[in-house]
């Protein structure tokens, strides 16, 4: 590696917070430069913002004719539910008519929405599965 020059600046770069000092090359190094002086540039980096997707609630509906324990099942397999939870949520659906089973974003609720409606549709039950916006 060779020695440094004497009396010349080396190409480095000082990295400041978001901005970026770039010494201006073939300059004395006299130690009395700032930033904004002749010579120098500042260049700043803006970050994008990027703005949070709208969640969708996902709600299981009350009917008087599927079984309490197929409400579990689909809580449990669907929603990934313990078994205590399936359980007291779909006390809730009995019992108010209408349950939460989970937030998400639209392409994750409108695919959970069609896999329940799918399959209770397949296992001959009635039972409604909604989204709404949250």
């Amino acid at each position: 590696m060779s020695p440094r020059p004497t009396g010349t600046r080396a190409r480095t770069k000082v990295r400041t917070r978001n901005a970026l000092w770039v010494p201006h090359l073939g300059e004395e190094d006299t130690g009395k430069r700032r930033p904004g002086a002749p010579g120098t540039a500042v260049i700043t980096k803006t970050k994008p913002q990027t703005k949070r997707p709208s969640l969708y609630r996902v709600l299981l509906l009350n009917d008087d004719y599927t079984p309490m324990e197929f409400v579990v099942h689909v809580l449990e397999r669907f929603f990934n539910k313990d078994p205590e939870t399936a359980h007291r949520i779909m006390m809730h659906v009995h019992q108010h008519g209408i349950g939460e089973c989970g937030i998400y974003t639209y392409e994750v609720a409108e695919t959970k929405v069609t896999q329940v409606m799918d399959f209770s549709r397949k296992h001959q039950h009635p039972l409604q599965c909604v989204m709404e916006k949250k």
